[in-house]
């Protein structure tokens, strides 16, 4: 099931990240920067204080978005990380008890000078 999750996961926190980036780069901060580019229309399509409150609220939930597949993510990947452990186990156990040295039966090759 973590193979099956770990896709969408992946594509929603570079997704996020992606977003995020854009969010806080939009924002009007004190000295203008990025946000002086786009904050006149923001202003007009939220109102005066309204541009700040939404794209602040956007930045939280993002960044909350953000964090949840972060963990999401370490967790499947810890998680198949011990699924691999025993799975590797599992065929060493497998390849010591077809090895020669198990005590298996095992047909030896006839001595080198022998006309057999």
């Amino acid at each position: 099931m973590a193979e099956f999750l770990h896709t969408p996961f992946t594509v929603l926190h570079l997704m996020a990240c992606a977003f995020l980036l854009l969010v806080i780069l939009i924002q009007p901060g004190k000295s203008g920067g990025l946000g002086a580019l786009g904050s006149g229309g923001a202003q007009q399509v939220f109102g005066g204080s309204g541009a700040g409150n939404f794209l602040t609220k956007t930045t939280w939930a993002t960044a909350g978005i953000f964090f949840f597949t972060s963990i999401s993510l370490a967790y499947l990947s810890s998680s198949t990380d011990e699924s691999m452990r025993k799975h590797s186990q599992a065929l060493q156990k497998q390849r010591e008890q077809n090895s020669p040295l198990s005590g298996g039966p095992v047909k030896s090759a006839p001595p080198a000078g022998s006309s057999k």
